[in-house]
């Protein structure tokens, strides 16, 4: 097996900044790639702002902090990705813009390098095609928010060898997280329970069956959910949600997996969520309010 002492990540939004995060933290080396410096600054600012929460805490120490923002280095040219010794891919939850990104990085790979890609739906198999080692890649499905959520799927493609999913494991768990095992079907174990839930969740909003106020009350209260499913789709993004409810809708080829038409609708006017501003919630004032 690979010994992973180096660590590349090829995306600086929240979730590629939340896997930076807890890999610093375990003292990897990282470096730390987006399209543009900006983007990276911003996503080591997260990532400060966020130990810094972890300090304020209690749950780490100011000098884990220092240690772990000095092991982040900036990697604003992607063949750089390619001399460390395990490279995740984050970025947004497209599968052209993955395999470009892939195809892209694979001449700059050192030989041992291990490819993965945090995707939260798409197959890893056909991922794994887009590069020169299909057998050395795999899926890390960290969830979000990444520094707090201590779940990490793991999904082997058709041709991922043992050794790379035993290395795999191994470095999910010296993150201090446990691992669950997927096979590479659509949206894998997660997302192909909680997304629907979320779809059929905007299906009753759609048709009238309650508010927005009414079902997210009633599945904190009724079901012991910490977040409601509508406050929980604005908080993962609705670009990200029908994106997800797509693959499973193509992949599986069952109408229970249709995206509701007004997901696509709030997709289609802008209204991601949270980092939209909008979304079923309005987040411009001092709270969130319902946006119907």
């Amino acid at each position: 097996m690979v010994q992973i002492k180096s660590v590349g990540i090829i995306g600086a939004g929240q979730m590629g900044a939340g896997i930076a995060h807890v890999c610093a933290l375990a003292g990897y080396d990282v470096l730390l790639h987006d399209v543009s410096e900006e983007k990276i600054i911003a996503g080591r600012s997260l990532i400060e702002k966020n130990l810094s929460r972890q300090v304020v805490k209690g749950a780490i120490a100011q000098d884990a902090l220092d240690a772990a923002m000095a092991r982040i280095k900036p990697a604003p040219e992607l063949q750089t990705i390619g001399q460390t010794d395990l490279a995740i891919e984050a970025a947004t939850e497209n599968e052209e813009v993955k395999k470009t990104i892939f195809k892209a990085l694979t001449p700059h790979l050192s030989a041992d390098t291990i490819l993965a890609s945090n995707t939260s739906s798409i197959s890893i198999t056909r991922l794994g095609a887009a590069s020169d080692r299909p057998e050395r890649f795999i899926g890390l499905h960290f969830m979000n928010p990444v520094p707090l959520m201590n779940l990490v799927e793991i999904i082997r493609g058709i041709a991922t060898d043992a050794a790379t999913y035993e290395t795999a494991v191994n470095f999910a768990k010296s993150l201090g997280k446990t691992t669950a095992n997927a096979e590479d079907f659509p949206a894998f174990i997660v997302n192909r329970i909680l997304v629907p839930m979320i779809n059929e969740a905007i299906y009753t909003l759609y048709e009238g069956v309650g508010t927005v106020d009414a079902i997210d009350t009633a599945l904190k209260l009724g079901a012991n959910h910490p977040m409601g499913p509508l406050e929980l789709g604005d908080f993962i993004g609705l670009d990200t949600v029908l994106s997800i409810m797509n693959v499973l809708y193509e992949g599986l080829a069952d109408s229970k997996y249709r995206p509701c038409p007004l997901l696509v609708k709030y997709v289609e006017a802008g209204w991601l969520g949270r980092k939209a501003g909008r979304g079923f919630y309005d987040y411009r004032g001092e709270k969130p309010v319902p946006t119907r």
